[in-house]
């Protein structure tokens, strides 16, 4: 348990300088009595004061008793142990509500093809000597701004989805297997504000879990279709439809395969059987050819963006990964100490919102660089607009810095 500072005349108090880090619009006593988190003073003297103690417990580290000693120490409230944690089990909704603004003022940036080009991709949380799924983090990442967009906290029983997010215009939004659904991917395309908007995505396919119709009106085996492909090419494509209901127009999808190296393909295969042996059971063949190819759903217009470009494209899916990792590693996100659902609404929330933070002051850490000079400035919270390729510059720049800190956290 890491050791609270002692109190002192001569300490100084940095919690301002923080506060400054955010967006001068925010409003934390106004969203602490909209949210009614903050209704009286009684032991605490304001929502900032709430605000502070929220985040010195979920993302400081400490227990909550550390924080109510030291919080008296300092002056900052007067509370028992039992009084904090009925303070903060009410400062879910504030918290979530501090963390949707700092969201709603990250800009979207173009970064290819004039589009913007995001991610979307969940994290899986569990609580103390839980040994399933009971939380989740949703988030969806820019590849333009380098950044989370939204994100989204929910219990086990929220499941991934494309349209947990709301696109902007004009986006492009890529997702693994996990987010094979039709249906979220009706709904993505509907999300649009205007008519004349246009939202597209690209996702990993899964070979059993789309209905998928032919331009001929019958039913569409992918399977029969990889089976059939030629040697002389690694890439192919097709057009066919998704139907998403029973009175759901079907949609229109091109299907691009990629078939996989073949080292891959047996590293894949193993994967396969080892899974079969610990079950056990046996191996469906048609899943045994699934596995030699990449196989890729996207409603994007063939004429526009040919396979080749939108197979590179989803190439930098791992962004969100390394993201994901740094949230896990750094934060401890994934080191859930409560118990109940207000607390954890609360820790989850707080940690979340020290993230976006850290995010925003790693902008003008990579500013000092020498070559920070000529690259166009990314903040989170002030983002320019389509600068053609030097944004796609930015953003391999950006990559390679993330991949290093990765690696070297």
């Amino acid at each position: 348990m890491a050791k609270m500072p002692e109190a002192s005349a001569d300490l100084i108090d940095h919690f301002p300088a923080f506060l400054a880090r955010f967006p001068g619009k925010l409003e934390l006593e106004g969203l602490s009595r909209q949210t009614k988190a903050f209704q009286r003073r009684r032991g605490v003297r304001s929502g900032t004061d709430l605000f502070r103690l929220a985040l010195a417990w979920g993302s400081g580290g400490y227990s909550r008793q550390h924080v109510a000693a030291w919080a008296g120490e300092r002056g900052i409230a007067t509370l028992t142990q039992e009084a904090l944690i009925q303070r903060l089990h009410g400062a879910g909704e504030f918290l979530e509500a501090v963390t949707g603004q700092l969201l709603a003022r990250v800009g979207a940036a173009p970064a290819w093809h004039g589009r913007v080009l995001r991610i979307g991709d969940s994290t899986s949380l569990s609580k103390p000597a839980s040994k399933g799924t009971d939380w989740r983090v949703h988030c969806v990442y820019d590849l333009g701004v380098g950044g989370f967009t939204p994100l989204e906290v929910t219990d086990k029983h929220g499941g991934e989805a494309l349209d947990r997010g709301k696109p902007v215009a004009g986006e492009i939004r890529m997702a693994d297997r996990g987010f094979a659904n039709a249906q979220s991917w009706q709904r993505f395309l509907q999300a649009r504000q205007q008519p004349e908007e246009q939202n597209d995505f690209i996702v990993r396919m899964r070979w059993n879990t789309i209905r998928l119709i032919d331009q001929a009106g019958e039913l569409f085996d992918i399977i029969a279709w990889l089976k059939t492909r030629p040697c002389d090419s690694d890439t192919y494509e097709i057009t066919a439809s998704a139907r998403s209901g029973k009175h759901q127009r079907p949609m229109q999808i091109r299907l691009i395969a990629r078939r996989k190296p073949p080292e891959a393909i047996e590293a894949t295969h193993k994967h396969l059987r080892q899974q079969a042996s610990r079950k056990p059971t046996r191996i469906d063949p048609r899943s045994l050819i699934a596995a030699e190819y990449l196989v890729l759903a996207t409603s994007l217009p063939a004429e526009d963006l040919p396979s080749g470009e939108v197979l590179a494209a989803y190439r930098l899916r791992w962004q969100i990964e390394l993201a994901i990792k740094r949230l896990k590693s750094l934060m401890k996100v994934g080191e859930i100490r409560t118990r109940t659902e207000v607390g954890t609404r609360c820790w989850l929330h707080a940690k979340l919102i020290v993230a976006l933070l850290c995010d925003h002051l790693s902008q003008d850490f990579l500013e000092s660089f020498p070559s920070a000079a000529f690259r166009p400035r990314r903040s989170q919270f002030a983002v320019a607009g389509d600068r053609g390729r030097a944004a796609r510059t930015h953003s391999r720049d950006r990559s390679r810095d993330h991949d290093h800190h990765a690696r070297t956290a």
